[in-house]
This record gives structure tokens, C-alpha cells and sequence, in this order.
């Protein structure tokens, strides 16, 4: 697992050097495909800006990026210094040199500035912090030209070479095997842009010198937006519940719009079906083989809109084929195993808040959505992923809508890096694996994990807070009075987790058996009627209620609403261990709930759960009134 972490946390750092630049990367994808002299308009002047721009200006902006990432300003610009050296060390790209020289150059300056902290005499620091730019960036740029610029060459070259060996030998789509599941783990475009790209524009300018039409088929090996298209229609016919209701939109996005982050969720919670995309891109690129389909430029984004634009003359019966047979073969098998393997990972709204919790790291928390509004007056709120791109540009796009649908307009909301939150925010949205990042770049704003940019349950709850305090139908507050002890003594806050709905020390049983008991305990409460068991039952059938840490919640489905009764919650620890699937549970919390009033103890349960030693100590040593205590707020 930690291996795993580590190669994600890699990929992502290389994304996020490629994908702030994706800008320019289009603007020199269209030149190329429309002013080249075998482009629709060849343009001889307009043309000279083709290779310095792929040459020059891409590879310093990768590397400048990467030194800003590592080292601040100052890093960015030693990084770019860096970089030149590798560009002038040879006539390839350097696209992997940059990844290399841009980091280097920001970790060089930060080590710099480390040291140097608190010996710089007073009124010396502009000199010394100029100076230790010019002369690492300088001395870095001469290293670049002969050790790390050659180096990449070589290993670009035996890159190349690689490639060549599999079309000589046919073996071309067998790389489909690798890509897919690759961009689900590293988040994409660090292997298209840092690999791919670099080889697929030295075989187009070979063609264009002896003549011929430039093209690459590598261009459309993780680009081509039909295995993600394919698994997407799959959940819309084999899938479940909102799994199902949301891959419609999220294949268009993903189709029309190029954003392929959109559909790593739905492997994840189907790990099986990464089969679908991996053997539809097989025959993808096979086709594209067959046919001799290519573009003539890198596709940025990797929608079917840039792969067009992209396609030379000639071409388009070709990319459409490989594009059209890598959906069908992918959307096949990815229905198939849906059908038969696939287990819905629909999780309820209480779900969602509670598995949040897993976004907490080395014991620092992360409040569910649904804890309560920070107390300042919220006017931005950043949905941030790691390049601040593609999936957070869609998140905010969405809530955005909400909001104005609630008629809130004083409130803006935009996207940024996860390394870039500004600092003016008061509420932050991201992915739970980039929570504590976020939390360290902006510790001062709440933080809001989700698991999914698309369709969120915690979208909602947000806008539901936020139309209760900003909204047009919102009362205008009242004057802040002393705080009061406990809920009990306030009377303003009902107790939802009633003392003689507490069982300690019950003795282990099976899933199905721990969820009858919890929810004839819900019953014996007058919180729910009997028929809301079944429902409870049919929840776990759609996926598991074992969310993680030691826990599970049990709730029902929402065929069952109607049979609450009240909004309740009851509590069951088992210290010996349930083995339910691939976890074990110690601790069973029934929920049900008829609004929102469930949504504070929720958040007070990820802050007292989120690590399994965390349940387990609860569970071991709490006795009745501490259970009820904590999980009420009255502790």
C-alpha cells in the first residue's frame, strides 16, 4: 500500500507539472495542425513559430512549474534557468529533461534558502536572494548541458527505440495494458505528455522531412476518449443507483469535454471493470494500426473535439474507426462484468460524510460537510484538485449552479491547485486523498473531502447550509448570546443518540444478524417501523455498510423513508470483531433520518473515529454515559 501511495503521489506531481500548461500545449497543437506546410492552411510565417514553441517555450513552462511547486517563485525561475541548459544540450524535446531540471532547480533554491535562514545580515536579503537564483539557476544550466540533457536523450532514444520494436513487431496496443490502468493510478497525462509526446513529435518531423503528412498514432494511445466512453454507457445500462443516474452526464463531459478524471471514480469502486477500457483501447489502437490513423499534434484536452481538430487531411475515417471500436469493445466488457462481478457502490448521503474520515492523515481531522459553517462570513469557496484544471473546474461549475439556483450571488466560487488554495477562502472542496494537502495550504478554511467531483452528496448539504445564512429566505441573525454548557441544557438541540439505545460488549454475529439487531433496536425505540429492517438489508445488498475504521451504519434504502418514524440513532460495539467482507467491525451505528439533524453527529463521529485505533480504544474503554456524551457534543 505504501508503494502504491508512493507511485500515485509520483504521478501526480508529474501531472501537475503538464497539466497548468495544457494552454499552450492546444495553442501549439492548432498551429501545427493548421499552418504547417501539410496543414489545411499552410502558412510559412506563421509556421516559424511551430518549433520554437515545441523546442523552447513547452519545456520551460514544465519546468517552471515544477521548480514553483517545489521551491515557490524563486524555484520557478531556477527551474526554468535549469531547463534551458537541457535544451540547449541537444535538438530533441526536452519534455522529460524539464520534469527532471524543474524540480531539481526548486529543490536546490529551498535547500539554499533552508540554510541560509537567519544568517542573512539585515537589508541584504534582495541581493542575497537574486544572487542565489542567478548563480544555482546558472550553475544548474551548465549541469543540464552535460549530464542531464545527454542522459535524457539516451533515454528517450531507448524509449523510442521501445516503441519501434512494438510496431515493427505489432505488438503496439499491447501498451493499452499499461496506460489504463496507469492514468486511473497517477491521474493522468504524465506518461501521454512526459513520454508519448516527446517520441510522437519526433516521428512527425521525420515524416514532414522526407515529405509526407506528419502524423502519430502515439497521439491517441491515452488520449482517445472511447474506452472511458464505453465504460461510462456500461454503468448506464449494467450500473445502480446514482452510479448509474450520473454516468450519462459524466460521459459527456468525459467525451465532449476531455476531462478522463471523470471516470477513474468509477473504476475504483469496480476495480474489475479496468478491463473494459484497458482491452477497448487494445483494439483501439489496433485499428488505429490497421488503418494508419494518427494526429498530427498532441490532443489537449482528450475529448473528441481536440482529436478532430487534431486529424490530418485524410484521416478522420481512420480515428473515428479507432476511437468508435475502442468504445464498443470497452462499453461490452465493462457491461459484462458489471453485470456479473460488479458490486454499486451507491453510497447513502450518512455514508459519504462518515468515509470522509479516511481523508484525515497522521491524526489530523477533516470535517465531514454537514459540521456547521465556518463562523466567518463565507464569501469564496475553491474547489481545488492537483492541477486545479479539469475535475475542481467542474466541481465548481456545479456548485456554482446550486448556488445560484438558491439565489445566492454574494458567494464566488472558483478552482485552483491544491498547492494554490488562496488564502482569502473560508471553505475548500477536494478529493479526500488531497484533504490534508489542502488542509496544510490553507489551514485556516474548512475542508470539504468528497470522493467524486461528479454528483457529491456533500454538494447539497453545503448549499443547504449555505441557503440557510445566505440565501433570500434566510433570517437575518440574531445577536450572539453566552454559550450554553450542553445541548440538554440549551433546548435548542435534540439528542438523537438516546442513552438506553447504547448496547455495549455484544458478542460477534454475522453482517445480516448485526443489522437485524441494530434495527429492531431502532424499532424497540419507536425510531422506525418494522418494514425500515428490510430496507437496511437491501442497503447492504447494493454495497457493503462497513465504511472503514472498524464501523459500519447501517440505514435503509430510500424506498423506506417513509417508515421513520423520527430521526435517531443507535449504537452497538462488538469487541471481539465482526468480519463483515473484507473488514471487521466493531462498532454498529443505525441511522435514521428524516432531514438534517443527523448531519452534527455525523461530523462528530468522523472526528472521534478516523483511525481504526481510534474506534477500537472507544469501543474497549467507553462506557454508556461517554458514548453518549461525545457523540451528543455534551463532552
Amino acid at each position: 500500500m505504501l508503494m502504491k501511495e508512493k507511485v500515485q503521489k509520483f504521478g501526480r506531481f508529474l501531472s501537475g507539472m503538464v497539466m497548468p500548461n495544457i494552454g499552450a500545449f492546444i495553442a501549439w497543437g492548432f498551429l501545427a495542425a493548421f499552418f504547417i506546410p501539410a496543414g489545411w492552411f499552410p502558412n510559412e510565417t506563421i509556421n516559424s513559430m511551430v518549433s520554437p514553441m515545441l523546442n523552447y517555450l513547452l519545456p520551460i513552462l514544465i519546468g517552471y512549474t515544477g521548480g514553483r511547486a517545489v521551491g515557490g517563485q524563486k524555484g520557478a525561475v531556477t527551474g526554468a534557468l535549469a531547463t534551458l541548459g537541457a535544451i540547449a544540450s541537444t535538438e530533441s524535446t526536452m519534455f522529460i529533461g524539464a520534469m527532471i531540471c524543474g524540480p531539481l532547480g526548486g529543490w536546490c533554491i529551498k535547500k539554499f534558502d533552508e540554510k541560509m535562514e537567519g544568517h542573512i545580515p539585515a537589508g541584504f536579503e534582495m541581493v542575497v536572494n537574486n544572487f542565489s537564483v542567478g548563480i544555482i539557476g546558472a550553475v544548474l544550466a551548465i549541469l543540464s548541458i552535460y549530464v542531464i540533457g545527454p542522459v535524457c536523450v539516451v533515454l528517450t532514444t531507448l524509449l523510442g527505440n521501445g516503441v519501434g520494436w512494438l510496431v515493427d513487431h505489432s505488438l503496439l496496443p499491447l501498451t493499452a495494458i499499461l496506460v489504463e490502468p496507469a492514468k486511473v493510478l497517477f491521474l493522468n497525462n504524465a506518461i501521454n505528455h512526459g513520454v508519448f509526446t516527446p517520441i510522437g513529435t519526433q516521428q512527425v518531423e521525420a515524416l514532414q522531412a522526407m515529405g509526407q503528412v506528419g502524423k502519430s498514432i502515439l497521439f491517441m494511445i491515452e488520449s482517445n476518449p472511447g474506452p472511458g466512453l464505453g465504460l461510462l454507457l456500461a454503468y448506464c445500462v449494467a450500473g445502480k443507483g446514482e452510479t448509474r443516474s450520473s454516468a450519462g452526464a459524466a460521459a459527456i463531459i468525459q467525451f465532449v469535454g476531455g476531462i478522463h478524471e471523470i471516470y477513474f471514480p468509477y473504476v475504483l469502486m469496480n476495480p474489475v471493470v479496468i478491463l473494459g477500457p484497458m482491452l477497448g483501447n487494445v483494439a483501439g489502437i489496433f485499428t488505429l494500426s490497421l488503418l494508419g490513423g494518427g494526429l498530427v499534434a498532441a490532443a489537449s484536452p482528450g475529448s473528441i473535439i481536440a482529436e478532430m481538430l487534431m486529424t490530418p487531411k485524410g484521416g478522420y475515417f481512420a480515428n473515428i474507426a479507432g476511437i468508435a471500436v475502442a468504445g464498443v469493445v470497452s462499453f461490452l466488457i465493462s457491461a459484462f462484468l458489471l453485470k456479473f462481478f460488479g458490486k454499486d457502490a451507491d453510497l447513502a448521503e450518512a455514508q459519504a460524510q462518515v468515509a470522509a474520515s479516511k481523508a484525515a492523515s497522521k491524526g489530523q481531522a477533516v470535517p465531514a460537510a454537514g459540521a456547521g459553517l465556518p463562523d466567518a462570513e463565507i464569501k469564496k469557496i475553491v474547489f481545488a484538485c492537483d492541477a486545479g484544471m479539469g475535475s475542481s473546474a467542474m466541481g465548481a461549475t456545479m456548485v456554482r449552479n446550486k448556488l445560484k439556483d438558491a439565489g445566492i450571488t454574494s458567494i464566488e466560487v472558483v478552482h485552483a491547485p491544491v498547492s494554490e488554495i488562496p488564502k482569502d477562502c473560508q471553505i475548500v472542496v477536494t478529493h479526500h486523498e488531497l484533504a490534508a494537502r489542502a488542509a496544510s495550504s490553507n489551514p485556516n478554511a474548512r475542508i470539504i473531502p468528497i470522493k467524486n467531483f461528479m454528483g457529491a452528496p456533500e454538494y447539497e448539504v453545503l448549499v443547504s447550509e449555505l441557503a440557510a445564512k445566505y440565501g433570500p429566505n434566510a433570517q437575518k441573525a440574531p445577536a450572539p448570546t453566552p454559550a450554553v454548557p450542553s445541548a440538554e441544557k440549551s433546548g435548542n438541540s435534540k439528542i438523537l443518540l438516546k442513552k438506553e439505545n447504547i448496547v455495549l460488549g455484544c458478542k460477534p454475529v454475522s453482517p445480516e444478524e448485526a443489522i437485524r439487531a441494530c434495527g429492531q433496536l431502532m424499532v424497540d425505540a419507536g425510531i422506525v417501523e418494522e418494514p425500515y429492517i428490510q430496507g437496511m438489508l437491501d442497503r447492504e445488498e447494493e454495497f457493503p455498510l462497513a465504511i472503514g475504521n472498524h464501523v459500519a451504519i447501517p440505514h435503509g434504502v430510500n424506498a423506506v423513508r417513509p417508515y421513520i418514524k423520527e430521526t435517531g440513532l443507535v449504537v452497538m460495539t462488538y469487541p471481539g470483531g465482526i468480519e463483515w467482507n473484507d473488514d471487521q467491525v466493531k462498532i454498529v451505528i443505525g441511522i435514521a433520518a428524516q432531514g438534517d439533524e443527523h448531519l452534527d453527529i455525523l461530523g462528530r463521529i468522523v472526528g472521534l473515529l478516523e483511525t481504526e485505533e481510534d474506534t477500537d480504544a472507544l469501543v474497549a474503554n467507553a462506557d454508556v454515559d461517554e458514548i453518549y456524551k461525545k457523540l451528543n457534543g455534551l463532552a
